[in-house]
């Protein structure tokens, strides 16, 4: 067999690439820039000083938790909108969107109830002696002023996702890119006001970051939502879906079935991201700042694999709602060729910029030399993380939601962590080969999943009895 037939089953013609990039540039671009401003997000905050940067990178690790708990919850019943969106069943649709808005409320106050009452405690998990850079006790405060403004955002970022994901997984994905696009321009002049003190405004460091932050999410929110009501006919789910809150008793036990796995999955993985974090934290702030400056750069170049997960639910799943088997196979083998390629590029940028970023970061030099070398890690590791990645949403995309909370969160929390906790706590080993040892240990999760895609777990209409 030559080299092109070898091959030929993993390139799509330029038809299907043409419907990925619908689905996949768009969010590419939202994500992008919103990482772009995070990054510049960073530097104006890391201007104002290193405790200041350090506070604020704290908080985020605990606001990543709420973030993906609403992603979590949310994509439990997206699984179903997908697949009736393919069925073309609006009334389906209509119920699990109602289904997103009620568990989105429910997360959110319990999110604002734990941030509220124990800030203190789970910021201070985060700071430790180490090194020659941070002030503890500048940095806990900076983090708390930062985090308390931030807690007024939490309810315009959980309404507007039950919007947004539902527009996404109905084909309707300029929309939330547009409003993203808008928040995430609001947001970078905001934080130059804000932060520096222009304008006449008095200058707030990380407290007007989080202000800043907090305003674009509120104009998101009501761009998507306004967009929704004003446009019934491209969203008809949105016709009547306030009249009641009804939702069938056989389908709210389906989700729950099927999505309170993906729900306890995004849970425990940002928890247990958070706590990988501060098992790194153990080495002192100077590498709390290295891994702050590192994820924001980073997050910047993994946007193209990371959006073809969101292209595999989509797309697989409203295949899979069609009962074209065959044609989702082939979608999934020409998606994952496509992400892993995009990694190895992501690998190549990475490598040539990872000694040139940091130095835009007005901190000192052992950070600096930390985030360089972290970065370089994380350049190599792009190619496994991306190909894991696309391997959740494939599995995710058919309902099989068990096993993709023991693929994902399980395998964090059994293998990745433990092996943190004994190389941070049981060893003296400097960071840069701790964090190398627990990023490469993915490759078992990529060869797990490789394994379950091939045997064809994932391929399951979910809807076929729903009416």
């Amino acid at each position: 067999m030559t080299l092109r037939k070898r091959i030929s089953p993993f390139i799509g013609d330029k038809a299907f690439y043409r419907s990925l990039m619908a689905i996949a540039i768009p969010v590419m671009l939202q994500n992008g820039l919103t990482n772009l401003v995070s990054l510049l997000d960073n530097i104006m905050v890391g201007a104002v000083g290193t405790e200041q940067m350090t506070g604020v990178s704290i908080v985020n690790q605990l606001l990543f938790v709420f973030n993906l708990c609403i992603f979590g919850g949310l994509s439990g019943a997206g699984i179903f909108t997908a697949q009736f969106f393919g069925k073309k069943d609006t009334q389906g649709v209509q119920h699990t969107f109602r289904f997103k808005l009620m568990l989105a409320m429910v997360i959110f106050l319990i999110a604002l109830v734990i941030l509220s009452l124990f800030s203190d405690s789970l910021i201070a998990m985060y700071l430790h002696e180490g090194g020659e850079t941070g002030d503890l006790a500048a940095t806990a405060v900076y983090g708390k002023e930062y985090l308390l403004v931030m807690l007024w955002g939490l309810f315009p970022f959980a309404l507007q996702q039950a919007y947004a994901s539902t527009l996404r997984e109905c084909g309707e994905t300029l929309l939330p890119m547009k409003a993203g696009i808008i928040a995430i321009l609001a947001n970078l002049v905001l934080n130059y006001i804000f932060i520096f003190g222009h304008l006449g405004m008095p200058a707030m460091g990380a407290k007007g970051a989080a202000l800043a932050t907090v305003i674009a999410r509120y104009i998101e929110c009501f761009i998507i939502v306004g967009w929704t009501h004003r446009h019934k006919d491209q969203a008809p789910f949105i016709v009547g879906a306030y009249r009641s809150m009804h939702i069938p008793r056989p389908l709210v036990k389906d989700i729950f079935i099927k999505g309170m796995p993906l729900l306890v999955n995004e849970a425990l993985w940002s928890a247990g991201m958070a706590t990988l974090t501060q098992c790194y934290s153990v080495r002192g702030l100077a590498v709390v700042a290295g891994l702050n400056i590192c994820s924001t750069i980073s997050n910047l170049f993994n946007v193209v694999w990371m959006a073809n997960g969101t292209a595999v639910s989509i797309i697989v799943g409203q295949q899979l709602g069609a009962n074209e088997f065959n044609k989702a196979k082939d979608s999934v083998k020409k998606i994952m060729a496509f992400s892993v390629a995009s990694a190895l590029l992501t690998t190549l940028l990475l490598l040539v910029l990872s000694p040139l970023f940091p130095r835009m970061y007005n901190t000192t030099e052992e950070v600096r030399q930390i985030a360089s070398g972290l970065l370089m890690i994380v350049a190599f590791a792009a190619p496994i993380h991306a190909f894991a990645h696309a391997s959740y949403f494939t599995l995710r995309s058919g309902g099989k939601t068990w096993i993709t909370f023991l693929f994902d969160s399980a395998y964090l929390w059994v293998i990745s962590i433990p092996v943190a906790r004994f190389l941070s706590g049981g060893t003296s080993l400097p960071i840069l080969p701790m964090y190398a040892i627990c990023q490469y240990i993915d490759i078992i999760k990529c060869i797990v999943g490789f394994v379950l895609l091939k045997k064809g777990v994932w391929i399951n209409n979910i809807v076929s009895d729903k009416d």
